[in-house]
C-alpha cells in the first residue's frame, strides 16, 4: 500500500494570511513614516528654538556654534530618512534598468 500524503491546500486561508502579512507590512511602513515625519517636525521645532535662544542672548547668528546642533541632528535626520525611504525615494524603482535602456536606445539612434 502507498502512502499518498499530500500538503494541506486551502486557497481561501492561503489568501487570507498574505493579506494578513500584507497589512503588517503597511502598517509597519506607515509608523515608520510616521516616526520619522514626528523626528523631522521635533528637529525643526528644537533647532528654530535654539536658534532664537542663541541669537537673542547676544550669540552671532552665522557661526558654527548657532547652527552646530541643527548640523549634527540634520545629520541623523538624513541617516532616518535613508533608513524609512531608501535610495528608491531618489532613483525610483528600476531605475538603473530605464537609465541602460534610455543610453542603449541613444547610442543605437546615433548609429542609424
Amino acid at each position: 500500500m502507498k502512502n499518498n500524503i499530500e500538503p494541506f491546500r486551502n486557497s481561501n486561508a492561503q489568501r487570507a494570511w498574505e493579506k494578513e502579512e500584507a497589512y503588517l507590512r503597511a502598517e509597519k511602513k506607515v509608523k515608520a513614516i510616521m516616526g520619522f515625519y514626528w523626528h523631522l517636525a521635533s528637529y525643526v521645532i528644537v533647532n528654530l528654538f535654539l536658534i532664537i535662544l542663541i541669537t537673542t542672548s547676544g550669540g552671532r547668528l552665522f557661526s558654527f556654534g548657532t547652527f552646530s546642533t541643527a548640523f549634527f541632528w540634520g545629520i541623523g535626520l538624513a541617516f532616518h530618512f535613508m533608513g524609512v525611504f531608501g535610495p528608491s525615494f531618489f532613483f525610483g524603482k528600476h531605475w538603473e534598468e530605464r537609465k541602460i535602456k534610455e543610453l542603449m536606445d541613444k547610442d543605437a539612434n546615433n548609429w542609424e
